[in-house]
């Protein structure tokens, strides 16, 4: 053949465009089947791949069968998808009562044919591997099951159980390709549950292979602390969260939250709210604080700060907003009681659910843990403020940067949801820095302090930060009464500002004085009397 037969060849196939360009053609996603599960279907754009197979692996107790078997509860009672849970392990009266604490009733699901259970014993001594071994027993059996109530989901668990002693490689791979290609012929939309194999997703290795989806459930322990994760290894034509999520068990079921996926796109309020201290409010240019941003309050120990975020959840409260707040350190009653001495009167608003206490140590779980309850907790009690009192003792759970990382998306989260944010903090001694270094990322920081002179300790309050206002840099002398809290009128001596003992005895000095040479002065003065 000529040269010149190569290059018109070559011509036709990588110069000469087709007659409909891959680029001008409209990109279709694949179909998807919702899961129903709260938060994996926005982590994998809309659920599972319909009418293909899932894998879902994982070690002990990571929550394998609970995901699966949601899977199946809530196709029935919320898209009228019937379904088929094959299991391998528990028999059904077994796996019923499992999941009898989480709500699901299997019983009547099954009663009015929502739902197929099957328990399918397979003893090592039934398997085969003179070349006859094959699954055509276990298709004529699930085929039965899936006709006999026109199930459009199936679950298997798990698949190791069905390939226990079998260990010729050759069927083995040969039998899960019959086996994946089957559920994908019969049009369901299937997930395989799977045990983690060493150094590899599951036991035998395959399985992950011939999965068009391949979910990793993970359950580790840091520091004595059990978290729960999960990753989307693979999805076949879909694109999808690729980082590690974190979700819940609870009394509810399973709840994932994609909280690492957050981007800077959130609406803003240009509504202004009260401190609930009506001095404080005027430091703000008079309003106080936008609606929806998010506030620090830092300072040493006894300065106040827990007494603050108090009043702004009391005045919260008198709006007829609900409040949440978060104690890691004192218990509800003793808040309560505690601000009871400086004319606050909190139960009342628990009492009419304007206002309500969540209260934990922050050992009792880790960060993300953490994270993903405070998320539930606002979704179902959807407050228009929270209070999280104080952060610090994050620290006790995870290193700074993991608390920075948290506080960060907590910050994001609520400004998403248009809640107004107030964290307390500890300043490390008597310097401005915050170990958990949040204070660049809030909106507004306020900084409580012990002044400490002439033998007695006072408290001075001044605004480090204020975006998007006008906002006093005088720094105040902060009282907490009886009647509440105050912020003192600044005085400046010969030294600079006054605050305490000094101040009083400096403001009869200058109002003996005023008196007796200046009596035009005296009541400019006299407003300004010692409190």
């Amino acid at each position: 053949m000529s040269i010149n037969f190569f290059r018109n060849f070559i011509k036709i196939i990588f110069i000469i465009p087709p007659n409909e360009p891959a680029s001008t053609k409209q990109m279709k996603s694949i179909a998807k089947t919702k899961t129903g599960i709260d938060g994996l279907d926005e982590i994998t754009d809309g659920g599972l791949p319909a009418g293909r197979p899932t894998l879902v692996c994982g070690g002990p107790g990571c929550g394998k069968t609970l995901l699966a078997i949601e899977f199946i509860v809530k196709g029935a009672t919320l898209y009228n998808e019937p379904g088929v849970f094959m299991t391998f392990e528990e028999k059904a009266e077994e796996l019923t009562q499992n999941v009898a604490s989480l709500g699901f009733d299997l019983d009547k699901l099954v009663k009015n044919k929502r739902l197929r259970l099957d328990y399918v014993q397979i003893a090592r001594t039934e398997i085969d591997e003179t070349g006859e071994y094959d699954l055509d027993g276990l298709f004529i059996r699930l085929e039965h099951a899936i006709d006999s109530i026109g199930a459009k989901r199936v679950v298997l668990d798990t698949i190791e159980n069905l390939f226990a002693g079998l260990t010729n490689q050759g069927i083995l791979r040969a039998e899960l390709r019959r086996l994946f290609q089957w559920l994908k012929t019969k049009g369901v939309t299937a997930i395989i549950t799977g045990e983690k194999g060493d150094g590899t997703l599951t036991r035998h290795g395959l399985e992950e292979y011939v999965s068009d989806c391949v979910i990793l459930l993970d359950h580790r322990i840091i520091n004595q602390v059990s978290t729960r994760r999960m990753r989307i290894v693979k999805y076949r034509g879909s694109i999808h969260g690729t980082n590690e999520y974190p979700f819940l068990i609870d009394e509810e079921g399973i709840t994932v939250f994609p909280v690492t996926s957050l981007k800077l796109d959130k609406d803003v309020s240009t509504k202004r709210i009260s401190t609930g201290i009506s001095a404080l409010d005027k430091m703000f240019d008079g309003k106080g604080f936008f609606k929806g941003s998010s506030i620090l309050v830092s300072g040493t120990s006894g300065t106040g700060k827990t007494s603050i975020a108090a009043h702004f959840a009391d005045a919260t409260c008198k709006r007829k907003e609900k409040c949440l707040f978060i104690a890691l350190e004192e218990s509800p009653k003793q808040i309560i009681r505690n601000m009871r001495s400086i004319g606050l009167d909190l139960d009342r608003h628990v009492q009419s659910g304007l206002l309500e206490f969540q209260s934990f140590r922050p050992g009792l779980q880790g960060l993300e843990m953490h994270l993903a309850s405070l998320y539930k907790m606002v979704r179902k009690f959807k407050p228009q403020s929270v209070v999280v009192d104080p952060i610090t003792n994050l620290v006790a759970v995870g290193l700074l940067r993991e608390v920075n990382a948290m506080l960060l998306r907590l910050i994001d989260f609520m400004q998403s949801e248009g809640i107004t944010l107030m964290l307390t903090a500890l300043n490390s001694g008597s310097t401005e820095h915050i170990d958990e270094n949040v204070s660049s990322l809030v909106d507004a920081w306020i900084l409580v302090r012990d002044l400490e002179a002439d033998g007695e300790r006072n408290r001075a309050i001044y605004i480090m930060k204020s975006r998007g206002m006008q906002h006093s840099n005088e720094v105040r002398e902060f009282l907490i009464t009886s009647k509440g809290l105050d912020l003192i009128e600044v005085y400046r001596g010969p030294s600079g500002v006054l605050v305490g003992s000094a101040r009083k005895a400096k403001m009869r000095e200058d109002i003996a004085f005023a008196k007796n040479n200046q009596p035009k002065h005296l009541n400019k003065l006299a407003k300004k009397s010692p409190k």
